[in-house]
């Protein structure tokens, strides 16, 4: 038993140290768009903290999903955190499954890639529409009589760059027309119906989203139409941005590292090396296309040499 565990533990490690050295190589290549997601999710959280500035509680406005959903209550708005908080782990856990297991279809650094595209593109539509047009917040910090439901003037720039995390971000108000947690939660559910490779977690997965959206209007953070907007809006951002891509190269079939598509300066380099070649006349012979044929384990090479040598046995 001790040998068996130790010989398995032997292959998980260098499994593991292989596929770090696979993408650290892909990291190399794609960090500068890693970097503008990540950069990108700090300037989503600067746009949503100033439009708090200019929030101005009022009514809440008459909406379906508050006749329709039971209101939860103050005390339970956690449920809906913590059921995004499950799918954000979760999605997270498993594009590191190929550092763990033997079967695998993705490559981490790419897959984020994507899902910072993803991502990027829905937020950029989300800041567009919560700065066109501010709306009364349904949340409960957020209506009047609240001490949250409007910031003071800022006192210094530094104050809005460091945007009061983590409070400013989970009590934030006018930021509304598109639910931020109905995009992560969209964008990581179309991502693992596309490379995942569980029927029934796919299916679990649209399960939890829809569970997802009710909570959310049921916690009174959005209205019904923020998070219908983001059901639309994130699926058909997610639609023409995968076709704009590069598809990502499948592990499935257990292809190695070395099948991965060329950066677009190993692509330039052998166009360049290619077309050097031909301008200098030193392309594939081609005698060296005639086809061959064995006789007597020799190799020759077309039918005339078979016939010579037919002839001189003769």
């Amino acid at each position: 038993m001790t040998l068996y565990i130790g010989r398995e533990a032997s292959k998980l490690w260098k499994r593991i140290c292989s596929e770090t050295t696979t993408e650290i190589n892909l990291l190399l290549d794609n960090w500068k768009y890693l970097l503008a997601g990540l950069i990108f999710q700090y300037i989503h959280g600067l746009a949503a903290r100033g439009v708090h500035y200019l929030h101005r509680p009022g009514p809440t406005l008459q909406d379906l999903g508050f006749y329709i959903l039971p209101e939860l209550g103050q005390d339970k708005a956690y449920i809906s955190e913590t059921v995004f908080t499950f799918v954000f782990l979760s999605f997270l856990l498993w594009t590191f499954h190929p550092f763990i297991f033997k079967s695998k279809k993705i490559y981490t650094v790419l897959v984020w890639c994507r899902v910072l595209a993803f991502l990027v593109a829905s937020q950029i539509l989300r800041i567009i529409t919560f700065y066109s047009t501010q709306l009364p917040g349904p949340n409960y910090h957020c209506r009047e009589g609240s001490k949250l439901a409007r910031l003071p003037k800022p006192e210094s720039v530094l104050e809005v760059l460091l945007i009061n995390f983590p409070r400013g971000v989970i009590y934030g108000c006018g930021d509304l027309i598109f639910s931020s947690h109905m995009i992560f939660t969209l964008v990581f559910v179309l991502t693992y119906q596309k490379y995942g490779t569980r029927s029934f977690i796919k299916n679990f997965a649209w399960l939890v989203a829809i569970v997802q959206s009710l909570l959310i209007v049921a916690s009174r953070k959005h209205y019904m139409v923020d998070v219908v907007v983001a059901w639309y809006t994130v699926n058909l951002v997610v639609f023409f941005i995968d076709k704009k891509l590069p598809e990502l190269p499948d592990r499935s079939s257990g292809s190695s590292p070395m099948l991965l598509p060329l950066s677009t300066k190993d692509k330039d380099s052998k166009t360049k090396e290619e077309n050097h070649k031909l301008l200098n006349g030193n392309s594939v012979d081609p005698a060296d296309w005639r086809p061959r044929t064995q006789v007597n384990g020799k190799i020759q090479e077309d039918g005339n040499g078979i016939h010579d040598t037919a002839m001189n046995g003769a």
